[in-house]
């Protein structure tokens, strides 16, 4: 029989505040933590604006020694997990952490660390690239140092599905807590990617906004005059716990995680298939998954990538699975106000859907001046919106062409 599965802890680290308390105000409040970039000199880039996660401090969490040893992208997913665990009030030394698992995943991995070894390469010799080159920079690393700082010993693996890693990380954690291969599980997603290199390969692609003289309105999703979408960093963790498990320790309870989709475009490697067809099979496969009755779903949160593909093609895949209903549902791209966080999005944005059901307020779409005449949904926009959120759908679409959705309940 399957196991029912709820979520008891959120952590974050996020260009719009680090931990759950003050990341949510924000969200509620449309707070932008788009800027110029201050981590380069993006001066002579196409794109100069980003989500960068601010008043951060590492060794808050991780002792200084072990921290020149991982790459920031391994840093945001500690600081995060250890927030999640603290706030699911969960005691490390009395729960089975035999039974205590970690996926965490990462589009990209230590990407600052191949930049800082590539240049020592390079400028100083073979013999002076780290010896920690390796376990820094590997994208697995982040579900590896999780489970070795918590002591879980679980099932421990890690995604990389581009911008759907995040949401692929939950969905998969919550099929194993389902079937009954662990209690609880670490998951979300965690990325560090505001370098030269990262933003070189983007902005050459065109696909980053160059909105530089107003970077707080350059993420703009569903807008007519969207031009890409916004780098952003950071990492959200969320505990999925089996109930009874829950139950047992008197857990608070967010929401209830019931349904998971996942299904590849076989299209192209950057682009989405046409009519959203692929988005549409991963939301009908998670509602069919969690038995989820389609005039209950009050709020989306989209991928909403400020993309003039993404925006157009996801609103069609909303409308193709809701018909008419697709109206009276809330859709709101919180990218808006984050920037796009790559493989740590899903997550982040997993963490807003659970607030999101435990609060009854769907956050909003800022920036959009005019909506694109193409797009006709309810997009929240410039002010978030009192409203009971019985179930929350949260989607997110990576370059090639996967794509991923999760269905969260009210418990």
């Amino acid at each position: 029989m399957k196991k029912r599965v709820v979520i008891t802890g959120l952590g974050c680290v996020t260009p719009v505040g680090n931990g759950k308390d003050e990341f949510w105000k924000n969200i509620k409040a449309g707070v932008c933590g788009i800027d110029t970039v201050t981590r380069f000199d993006a001066s002579t880039f196409q794109t100069q604006v980003a989500g960068e996660v601010k008043n951060f401090n590492g060794e808050d969490y991780i002792n200084k020694k072990e921290l020149k040893r991982l790459d920031k992208f391994t840093q945001y997913a500690i600081a995060s997990a250890k927030m999640a665990v603290e706030d699911a009030e969960i005691d490390l030394e009395s729960i089975d952490r035999d039974r205590m698992g970690v996926i965490i995943g990462s589009g990209i991995g230590g990407v600052e660390t191949i930049e800082e070894q590539h240049k020592a390469l390079l400028n100083k010799g073979n013999k002076r690239v780290s010896p920690f080159f390796i376990p820094m920079m590997i994208g697995n690393m982040a579900a590896g140092q999780v489970s070795i700082f918590l002591g879980a010993k679980g099932p421990n693996t890690n995604v990389c599905t581009a911008c759907a890693s995040g949401t692929h990380s939950i969905g998969d954690a919550f099929k194993l807590v389902q079937r009954g291969d662990a209690n609880v599980m670490v998951a979300g997603g965690s990325e560090a990617p505001v370098t030269a290199l990262a933003f070189a390969g983007f902005c050459n692609m065109k696909a980053m906004s160059t909105r530089n003289d107003d970077p707080k309105t350059s993420s703009r999703p569903f807008d007519k005059d969207r031009d890409g979408f916004v780098m952003g960093e950071g990492a959200g963790i969320v505990i999925l716990e089996e109930l009874e498990h829950a139950l047992k320790r008197n857990a608070k309870i967010y929401a209830e995680v019931v349904g998971y989709g996942l299904t590849a475009d076989a299209y192209h490697m950057t682009t989405p298939a046409e009519g959203g067809e692929g988005a549409t099979r991963a939301m009908k496969m998670a509602l069919q998954d969690g038995n989820v009755p389609l005039d209950e779903v009050d709020y989306i949160n989209a991928h909403g990538t400020s993309t003039p593909y993404n925006d157009r093609l996801e609103t069609q895949a909303i409308k193709n699975i809701f018909e008419e209903r697709a109206y009276d549902i809330c859709v709101s791209s919180t990218k808006s106000m984050t920037g796009h966080l790559l493989g740590a999005s899903g997550a982040v944005e997993a963490v807003i859907c659970a607030m999101s059901i435990k609060d009854n307020f769907v956050p909003p779409t800022i920036n959009v001046q005019e909506v694109d005449e193409e797009l006709d949904l309810d997009y929240v926009l410039h002010k978030g919106r009192d409203r009971e959120v019985r179930y929350a759908m949260s989607n997110s679409l990576g370059f090639g062409g996967h794509n991923a959705t999760l269905v969260l309940k009210k418990y």
